[in-house]
């Protein structure tokens, strides 16, 4: 979409703060830091940002906006890769003023409003010796990885954040703001859980808590060879349940604790964390720390929130990368890796391998619009640069890359996803889930209004 003339820049605010609504406008003085992004290199300017109260402003801004073809973009943590979170000349809904939670601490539930993000979520759940998993940034919004799917630190003990998702409250297209769970709305229901943000716009989600008092968790930072990161896999998948584990083999960043003559050299950056007793935790991590001399240790018992460290306001990372599923990491596979990371000229370069397993795969393929349950491993590999430019120059070692790692059907996770194209979504959605998904997506949003997505066009008659 082209940049708003100024008449049309103006006159989009005007009408939205005519109606009540709390709006930012291109000439306010927080316009530019709130229509900032996660991701840096994207410069686009909404006409207006509306941030709604609540649920019934969601739905009056969803109604303004297609009565007038209107593009809207939805934020609830600003994480979208390739900018879903915002539009240029469009209205962007930031959800961020919607924080409120109610939690019942003898059910274990809790309803969580979507402009929540995963740590402040996971702050006030910790109050209570409960948790959900998301996934391993803090500042992610719960609407975006919620529907998604969410593959965190918990996922391996609890399954996925959707397996933990009882009911939500969406508003659909035509403004209609709808309960959906197992008896109401069903369709939706099972189309929200994976589907991405195609359906309509979740303001309030109810999960099932988990009781996680403490984990044993942290950093733990390794030199990378093929040896090793074939047996950290090994270790991962062989692992009790309780433990999940990132290995982000890459290039030793400049940072405490790390020796300077390391710095730019290959390493595994570990994230562990397992949701059991300390002294369990501790037996499960030893084989981890014996793998080789620990460049860095910072393992240790820890309550959960901790597990998503303060981040930098100031770090807006730019990167090329694809995402991909697989079966397994032998020492071929690990030889691949380090082969194709010391390949690369960019200055930070990873291959996130994650081993999965455990609670998700005992749900069936068919439950959820997730459908990669029986999928072992998730690797995501990725060059980051300091300018659009230079990443674009990163694209085809990522393909490369990406295509030596591939195992059989070619396998994505939606919230990983860049500008791919469709046969990339259709990969996150395989066979029968595809033509299901487009059916939903026509009686609940037939016009394809919500577009600004990894889009599932409705079907056609």
């Amino acid at each position: 979409m082209a940049r708003p003339t100024a008449d049309r820049a103006t006159a989009i605010p005007e009408l939205l703060a005519e109606q009540g609504f709390r709006v930012i406008a291109p000439n306010d003085a927080e316009y530019d830091a709130a229509r900032k992004m996660f991701y840096g290199g994207l410069d686009r300017r909404p006409a207006a940002i509306v941030r709604p109260a609540n649920a019934a402003e969601v739905a009056r801004v969803i109604t303004f906006a297609r009565e007038r073809g209107i593009e809207l973009a939805i934020r609830s943590g600003g994480h979208s890769v390739v900018g879903h979170s915002t539009t240029e000349g469009g209205i962007m809904l930031d959800l961020s003023a919607m924080k409120g939670l109610e939690v019942d601490v003898e059910k274990r539930t809790a309803w969580a409003e979507t402009g929540l993000t995963a740590a402040e979520l996971s702050v006030e759940l910790a109050k209570h010796g409960l948790a959900i998993g998301f996934g391993d940034t803090g500042s992610v919004g719960i609407g975006g990885i919620t529907l998604g799917g969410g593959v965190g630190y918990l996922g391996r003990k609890f399954g996925l954040t959707i397996d933990s998702l009882l009911a939500a409250d969406i508003v659909t297209a035509d403004g209609q703001l709808l309960r959906v769970d197992s008896e109401s709305h069903p369709d939706l229901f099972w189309a929200i859980r994976g589907g991405g943000g195609n359906f309509g716009v979740a303001t309030r989600f109810l999960f099932r808590l988990h009781s996680v008092e403490s984990v044993v968790g942290g950093v733990l930072m390794l030199p990378a060879t093929p040896d090793v990161v074939h047996q950290f896999i090994a270790l991962s998948e062989a692992a009790p349940e309780e433990l999940s584990t990132i290995a982000n083999v890459m290039t030793a960043p400049p940072m405490p604790g790390v020796p300077e003559e390391l710095y730019g050299k290959l390493v595994i950056f570990g994230m562990l964390c397992y949701a059991g007793p300390v002294e369990m935790g501790e037996k499960a991590i030893a084989p981890f720390r014996a793998l080789a001399a620990p460049i860095m240790d910072m393992v240790r018992p820890i309550r959960y929130p901790e597990m998503y460290p303060p981040e930098d306001p100031n770090y807006h990372p730019i990167a090329a990368g694809r995402t991909i599923f697989i079966d397994r990491v032998d020492r071929r596979v690990a030889e691949t890796v380090v082969e194709h990371l010391g390949k690369s000229t960019a200055k930070m370069r990873v291959a996130q391998i994650r081993a999965l397993g455990g609670a998700m795969t005992r749900v069936p393929a068919d439950a959820t619009a997730f459908a990669h349950r029986q999928s072992r491993i998730m690797v995501s590999v990725a060059a980051l640069g300091e300018s659009p430019e230079e990443v674009k120059g990163y694209g085809p070692w990522v393909d490369t890359f990406a295509a030596a790692l591939r195992q059989g059907a070619d396998r994505a996770y939606v919230n990983f996803l860049v500008d791919e194209g469709e046969a990339r979504i259709r990969a996150a959605y395989p066979g029968a889930t595809w033509d299901r998904l487009m059916a939903i997506k026509a009686r609940y949003d037939p016009t394809n209004f919500f577009r600004l997505n990894q889009n599932i066009p409705p079907a056609t008659s």
